[in-house]
């Protein structure tokens, strides 16, 4: 039976030029399904696409969503997302090499910056294959380390003074679970509690590509939530050996149809 995994964290990017540069020359993340131009109904109207970067397949690696809506070129950045914490010297080391701004804010640990403002805290050091064993929950710092399995992808929370400010370039976390689960047990459980959901249980269907049980929920700080059916999922997130050919020549049009603008 599937389990329960961390999958995602969505970002909106308004320059996918550099924002490809940071996630593959400096992170060194590849991309793992190719720009995806649809139409869909979105709180911005018209074209938009996804560019998913990872370092392996979302199948069993924590990766990140691009989204780009076509004519948008930035956006207010809110309280609401604190950054990424990376384990990896060779990151650090790309980002001294190609002379990207880093700020060491604690020992071995480097701030910088994606495209856009999202903060990145890059660690000068390589995590063991077999994940951190602790799960952490600090009282006074109000702080906590949650996660589904030792080897995966956490997640920490923080509390902040005053309300939480999504302000438009919030993102959006997804999980993993079984599909039934999805279908059939987490919008029964929010409607019981008496909680939040955004987008009620929904089929998304991709032409040639397997067909996806999605809901999405929000968390007491409006933080979206979205969980997905595992078994049609890990169909859909395989990697799409174009892909990354696809980012750069869409990349190269916009910048050239920019220059004639």
């Amino acid at each position: 039976m599937a389990a329960r995994r961390a999958l995602h964290f969505v970002f909106k990017v308004g320059n996918r030029f550099q924002t490809a540069r940071f996630y593959r020359d400096v992170l060194g993340m590849k991309v793992q399904a190719g720009a995806d131009r649809v139409w869909r109904a979105r709180p911005y109207d018209g074209k938009w696409s996804k560019t998913m970067v990872g370092f392996g397949p979302e199948d069993d690696h924590f990766v990140a969503e691009l989204t780009y809506n076509y004519g948008i070129g930035d956006y207010k950045l809110g309280n609401d997302f604190m950054g990424v914490t990376l384990a990896s010297s060779q990151a650090v080391s790309n980002a001294r090499k190609l002379q990207w701004p880093l700020t060491e804010v604690a020992e071995g640990v480097f701030e910088t910056e994606a495209p856009g403002g999202y903060k990145f805290y890059l660690q000068d050091r390589n995590l063991p294959q077999s994940g951190m064993k602790i799960y952490e929950k600090d009282e006074e710092k109000q702080r906590a380390l949650l996660g589904y399995a030792d080897n995966q992808c956490k997640l920490e929370l923080q509390c902040i003074k005053g309300a939480v400010d999504h302000a438009a370039a919030f993102g959006r976390i997804a999980f993993s679970c079984p599909q039934k689960e999805v279908m059939f047990g987490l919008e029964d459980l929010m409607k019981r509690e008496k909680q939040k959901i955004l987008t009620p249980l929904v089929s998304l269907d991709t032409p040639g590509k397997a067909t996806v049980q999605v809901v999405i929920l929000a968390d007491p700080d409006g933080h979206e939530i979205c969980f997905v059916g595992d078994e049609a999922f890990r169909e859909l997130s395989k990697v799409d050996p174009e892909g990354s050919k696809l980012l750069d020549d869409v990349s190269f049009l916009l910048n050239f149809l920019s220059l004639w603008a």
